[in-house]
């Protein structure tokens, strides 16, 4: 079965619904080689955290230190255009948190890129999930930020290599920052963006949300403050 979830995988480029119904018909498939690391649901290593999804992944491919599944993981997530405030706030941010807990984002410019290099720097361990093949890097300008996360932490994906970044994947992929992560963090989110579908997934699966306060007329913060008014925590730096 674990070469079968394998086969679909790279036939239909890990789009879920497609491999979800092969499986369900049971398609004929065959043994394939590939080049890289993969586990599926069958796994023992495979995160437990995952089946809190109603959909979780079937196959996830990975570069790095898979061991870093087995740590305690926050997500910090933002919007990909960000205000001048926010690297004081990533820094602000990832200062307060556990040294011992391991940063999980989305590998995008912005807030989740500021938050890997920010954990990389202040020498803490960092997960990306991305929504592309491992092989390809998007955006193109965190090719270092990849290459280092790669050989030192983690980058996940649940597509194989050479499937492109196509937009559905996105909103699939914050699915899986919301589960492997006990309580996430929203820096900065617009009402209607990706962020704030990340988020809706931890409330979703009850996990902690927290987020930066804004003023009321900041464009770059009126999804935090939605969030608020919803429920999530009110993040106050620590002195």
């Amino acid at each position: 079965m674990r070469q079968q979830i394998l086969y679909y995988a790279v036939k239909y480029h890990g789009e879920y619904q497609t491999m979800k119904k092969a499986i369900e018909k049971n398609e004929p498939w065959e043994k394939i080689e590939y080049e890289g690391h993969y586990l599926t649901l069958l796994d023992e290593n495979y995160p437990k955290c995952l089946f809190q999804l109603e959909e979780p992944p079937f196959i996830l491919f990975y570069e790095g230190n898979l061991d870093l599944l087995n740590q305690r993981c926050v997500c910090v997530i933002g919007s990909r255009n960000i205000s001048n405030h926010a690297y004081k706030s990533i820094a602000s941010l990832i200062r307060n948190i556990d040294p011992k807990e391991v940063i999980v984002s989305g590998l995008a410019k912005g807030i989740d890129a500021l938050a890997h290099q920010e954990a990389i720097r202040s020498h803490r361990k960092t997960i990306g999930v991305i929504g592309c093949g491992l092989d390809i890097c998007y955006p193109k300008q965190n090719e270092v930020l990849y290459v280092t996360m790669k050989k030192d932490h983690l980058v996940l994906s649940e597509y194989p290599k050479g499937t492109k970044p196509f937009s559905h994947h996105f909103p699939l992929r914050n699915r899986i920052l919301a589960a492997l992560s006990d309580r996430c963090y929203v820096v900065e989110a617009k009402r209607k963006s990706g962020t704030m579908i990340t988020a809706n997934y931890a409330f979703s699966l009850n996990k902690e949300v927290i987020a930066f306060p804004h003023r009321y007329d900041d464009v770059f913060g009126e999804g935090c403050n939605e969030l608020i008014q919803l429920g999530a925590s009110v993040f106050i730096a620590e002195r």
